[in-house]
C-alpha cells in the first residue's frame, strides 16, 4: 500500500547506470510504521465515524431529500419530487426572513455579552482568594440546569401578571406598572437575550478560566512585584495571549446560538414575530404538518451555519496561526 508505494519512488529516484538502488531496511520499516499508524488511527475512528453516519448523516440526507418534495407529516410514503419550489416558496415567506433577522439578532448580541461577562468572571475566579472552589462551584449551576427547566423558570419570572421579576421592580420604584417581557415581541428578543446570557455565561467562563490557567504565571508574579496596573496587565499580557482562546470559544458559541430553539420556542410561545430559524423550521414541520417546506428551511439553516463555520474558520485561521 502506502509503504510499497514509497518504496517504488524511492528505488525510481535512486536509480544509477542500469543499476537498481534498493531502500534500506531501517526506512522500510519506517515507511511500514508509518503505514501500520494510519490504518490504527483509521480503524480507531471507524466506530464513531459509522454511528455520526447512522445517528446523524441519514437523518441529515432525509431532510434533505425531503426539502424538494411535497411531503406531508400524515404522508410520509406518498409525495412527489418538486424540485426547489419549496426554496423559492421560502425564499418569499416574509416570517422566514424575521427568523433570520431574529437569529441574528440574538447571535450578534449575546455571544459578545456573554465573552465579556464570561472574561469578568474568569478574571475574579482565577485569583486565589478563600471559598474559590465553591465559587466556581456555584458559578456554573445556571449553566448545568436544562435549557427546558430554566426556560420555564423565567417564563414564569417575567411573566406580567403574576412574576416576581415585575413585583420587584415595583417595590423598589423602578417601574409603576408590570412590564410585559414575554408579551411584547420586542421585549421578547431582550428577555431571550438576558436568558441565554445568564444561562451560558458560566459556560465561557469557563472556557476562558483554562485559557487563563493556561498563561505562564510569571508574567503576572513580575507585573506583580513590579506594581503594574491591572489594566495595563489585561492589555499588554492577558488580552493578546489569550485571543487565540477567546476567538474559539466566540465560534463554538456563535454556532450553538444560531441553533437556538428550546429557549425561544417556551419563552415566546411560537411566536411568528419572535421566532427563530430552528423554531420557524419546527412549526412547519410539526404544527403544519409540512414535511416538504420543515425540510427546505431546516436544510437552508444548515446552510447558514456551514457557510458561518467555513466564513468563521477561514477569517481566522491566519489570526490564530500568528497568535499561536
Amino acid at each position: 500500500m502506502k509503504s510499497s508505494v514509497c518504496l517504488k519512488e524511492y528505488e525510481s529516484q535512486n536509480q544509477g547506470s542500469g543499476e537498481l538502488v534498493r531502500m534500506p531496511d531501517h526506512k522500510k520499516k519506517v515507511y511500514e510504521k508509518k503505514e501500520n499508524k494510519w490504518l490504527n488511527n483509521w480503524l480507531f475512528l471507524a466506530p464513531c465515524l459509522l454511528t455520526l453516519a447512522l445517528c446523524a448523516g441519514w437523518p441529515l440526507l432525509k431532510t434533505i431529500y425531503f426539502s424538494f418534495t411535497d411531503a406531508a407529516l400524515d404522508s410520509l410514503d406518498d409525495f412527489q419530487f418538486i424540485g426547489i419550489d419549496n426554496f423559492i416558496n421560502l425564499a418569499r415567506d416574509q416570517d422566514w426572513w424575521i427568523a433570520v433577522k431574529n437569529t441574528f439578532v440574538i447571535t450578534v448580541v449575546a455571544v459578545p455579552l456573554e465573552t465579556i461577562l464570561g472574561m469578568i468572571i474568569a478574571l475574579i475566579l482565577h485569583r486565589n482568594f478563600k471559598g474559590r472552589g465553591w465559587m466556581r462551584a456555584i458559578v456554573l449551576v445556571p449553566w448545568t440546569i436544562p435549557t427546558i427547566v430554566s426556560a420555564r423558570m423565567w417564563a414564569w419570572m417575567l411573566n406580567d401578571v403574576y412574576g416576581i421579576v415585575n413585583e420587584l421592580l415595583i417595590r423598589v420604584g423602578i417601574i409603576d406598572s408590570p412590564i410585559p417581557w414575554i408579551a411584547s415581541n420586542t421585549l421578547s428578543i431582550v428577555s431571550i437575550i438576558l436568558v441565554d446570557v445568564w444561562k451560558t455565561t458560566p459556560y465561557m467562563a469557563l472556557l476562558l478560566l483554562a485559557g487563563l490557567q493556561s498563561l505562564p504565571q510569571d508574567c503576572f508574579e513580575a507585573a506583580e512585584v513590579d506594581s503594574i496596573p491591572f489594566r495595563k496587565v489585561f492589555m499588554k499580557i492577558i488580552l493578546p495571549l489569550m485571543k487565540p482562546t477567546i476567538i474559539v470559544a466566540m465560534i463554538f458559541r456563535g454556532l450553538e446560538t444560531f441553533k437556538i430553539f428550546d429557549l425561544v420556542y417556551i419563552l415566546s410561545s411560537g411566536n411568528s414575530a419572535t421566532a427563530t430559524m430552528s423554531v420557524f423550521s419546527r412549526k412547519h414541520l410539526v404544527d403544519y404538518a409540512d414535511v416538504g417546506f420543515g425540510s427546505a428551511a431546516a436544510t437552508a439553516l444548515l446552510f447558514f451555519i456551514a457557510f458561518l463555520s467555513i466564513f468563521y474558520i477561514s477569517f481566522n485561521r491566519k489570526k490564530l496561526n500568528k497568535l499561536s
